[in-house]
């Protein structure tokens, strides 16, 4: 039978990771599972860091337990580096989790290694799986815990919890024990000491059938994946529209995953409906679908954008010149002569008469702005005017204005005021130009 040992190496061996000559970053605890990982990895290679996120959750425990980590890596001459979390930090298995793969990203960088193994093993597949089940995952989620995402390798996976223990006894290591891995308030604790033992009464190998699905579904989960590759534009919106309920659904989920959020049932449900809705909505609506992201719908796409909090940018025109604005420049120069081509609205370039105006800003939209369109008699509101210019939601928050007071002047790549027309000669031509971020 093939030892622990023999199993990670097989691992490294398939990924290359041994033949890479930046230095293997291990996420270490100090628990049995990356006590386990590290002392296999130092014993095939000397260029090792262990990396320890100190959670700060128990005090005096957790100082304890990185001592711990820092008396194992210097009796065995491996490069150690820690950081201690603030109290503030929520004491949340999410919060945890999000301030552990920020702590690992920074390591990467500074140690400039792309290579990052965790300890996670099957005994923690088969708890995620029935972790997500419990919240309505789909058939993506049922595939469990990747054995390769992107700079993370976890050589564990395969490997159940016992035969770690197992290690660590045969190799007298003295790993730290977490007390609060006893508290069955955080609900993998609740899984791994309640549910899977209750499982286990059913088939002694519940694990292993838990796992079986895992693999099961990541076969399956592939053959949709090459056919998704078929579809041209599958998240243009009259596209989406036309594929049946299973097939959005699927869609959808994917999007979630993409985008490293919690795939949710009730989420995905709601999402569906809300395109449903929208998807004759010209400027477009958006959902919250968490902290971070909107879903966007609108006649011609389904996306996921990032929020981002409303810039409030007002900047008084003096004189003629080039101003900065939060997505690039401004431009303002004198002109006294005709142009040989007006620009279309489309363009970010406009030829105007200024001479009725004397106090401009540039800024973004405030309430109670109005404009009067290019031929157009009488005002309207700015709100109106973005929506008949099919403006979508989220992009109106970030656009810069000419404005006198609460009259916008002109609205770069949609149009000018009737004020601000040319009817014989311009006096100014206005220029934006942007800048990529």
């Amino acid at each position: 039978m093939e030892t622990i040992k023999e199993k990670v190496r097989t691992f490294l061996d398939q990924y290359g990771i041994l033949e890479n000559p930046a230095p293997v970053l291990v996420a270490f605890s100090g628990g049995y599972d990356s006590m386990c990982l590290l002392d296999i990895i130092r014993k095939l290679t000397d260029n090792v860091v262990a990396i320890h996120l100190n959670h700060n959750w128990r005090g005096e425990e957790s100082d304890k337990e990185e001592l711990n980590c820092r008396e194992f890596c210097e009796k065995n001459n491996i490069k150690f580096y820690s950081e201690k979390l603030s109290k503030d930090i929520k004491k949340t298995e999410t919060a945890a989790r999000e301030a552990r793969y920020y702590f690992f990203e920074r390591c990467a960088e500074k140690f400039k290694s792309n290579i990052i193994l965790t300890a996670h093993n099957a005994n923690d597949n088969a708890e995620t799986l029935i972790y997500r089940i419990s919240k309505g995952t789909g058939l993506k989620g049922l595939c469990g815990i990747a054995e390769n995402r992107e700079i993370f390798y976890r050589p564990l996976l395969n490997i159940k919890r016992d035969e770690i223990e197992d290690y660590c006894a045969q190799n007298n290591l003295n790993p730290n024990n977490d007390s609060s891995n006893e508290n069955t308030k955080y609900k993998r604790n609740l899984i791994r000491k309640n549910i899977i033992p209750q499982m286990e009464k059913i088939t002694p190998v519940a694990i292993d059938m838990i796992n079986s699905l895992s693999k099961n579904a990541q076969i399956d989960y592939e053959i949709i994946e090459e056919y998704l590759k078929t579809l041209k534009k599958p998240y243009n919106t009259k596209n989406f529209s036309s594929y049946s309920t299973a097939l959005q659904t699927h869609l959808i989920y994917k999007l979630f995953d993409i985008n490293g959020l919690e795939i949710d049932k009730d989420k995905i449900k709601r999402a569906i409906n809300f395109i449903e809705e929208n998807k004759n909505s010209k400027s477009g609506k958006t959902l919250s679908v968490s902290e971070k992201f909107y879903l966007f719908v609108s006649e011609k796409e389904i996306k996921f954008i990032k929020k981002t909090e409303r810039i409030n940018f007002k900047l008084e025109i003096t004189k003629e010149g080039e101003y900065k604005t939060p997505n690039g420049k401004l431009y303002i120069e004198k002109c006294d002569k005709q142009p040989d081509k007006f620009p279309e609205d489309a363009e970010l370039k406009a030829y105007v008469n200024l001479s009725k105006y004397d106090n401009l800003t540039v800024r973004t939209r405030q309430d109670g702005d109005i404009i009067k369109p290019l031929g157009i008699n009488g005002t309207q509101k700015l709100k109106k005017y973005l929506n008949e210019k099919k403006v979508p939601s989220h992009k109106k928050s970030d656009m810069i204005f000419l404005a006198s007071g609460a009259e916008i002047l002109w609205a770069p790549g949609l149009g000018i005021s009737d004020n601000i027309k040319v009817v014989t000669f311009p006096t100014h031509m206005l220029k934006l130009v942007i800048e990529e971020k």
